[in-house]
């Protein structure tokens, strides 16, 4: 038998065995909790997981953290009303385009800026569209001037959950 496998219903004994067997059902009851499942009555009562010494008890999967998430919504335009805004410049900031609608006359000139650390691109959806920029670094811009009014539907190709629309009108 392997010195490192367990057989189901056995505990390790070694230190770093525990620790994992604890991690992993810290894990799973949190992920139980998070979604009303909990299967225990209580995680204060009796046969609640309690820290051990030097250690402490946190909500989530261990060594994850909000603050280590990019965050997934995409910015609200005009007031939440979903209107497109009117403006010139586009933010890429939390893993969106912000504002994510914008609307613009023929002849403008919209720049967008990376101020994410992470490359994103500023892509149309379909094929042949107009806007196609290189992965743009932390604070690099892309610029592109609108020629023809409709909707121009774009994305980052690095991460094609974030999209977003820019209008131009006669």
């Amino acid at each position: 038998m392997h010195p490192s496998f367990h057989p189901p219903g056995r505990r390790s004994r070694t230190a770093t065995g525990l620790a994992l067997t604890g991690l992993a059902t810290a894990g799973a009851l949190a992920l139980l909790g998070a979604c009303g499942q909990s299967s225990h009555p209580s995680s204060t009562g009796a046969g609640a997981i309690t820290p051990g010494p030097g250690q402490h008890q946190t909500a989530g999967m261990p060594g994850m953290s909000m603050s280590t998430m990019p965050a997934m919504s995409t910015t609200p335009t005009h007031a939440g009303t979903g209107a497109p805004v009117s403006g010139t410049a586009v933010a890429i900031k939390n893993f969106a385009f912000s504002p994510a609608a914008l609307k613009v006359p023929v002849g403008t000139t919209v720049t967008w800026t990376n101020e994410d650390t992470d490359a994103h691109t500023v892509t149309s959806s379909g094929p042949g569209g107009p806007l196609s920029s290189p992965a743009l670094a932390t604070h690099a811009t892309y610029r592109y001037t609108f020629t023809k009014p409709g909707t121009y539907a774009y994305l980052c190709t690095v991460h094609p959950f974030m999209t977003a629309t820019v209008e131009v009108t006669r």
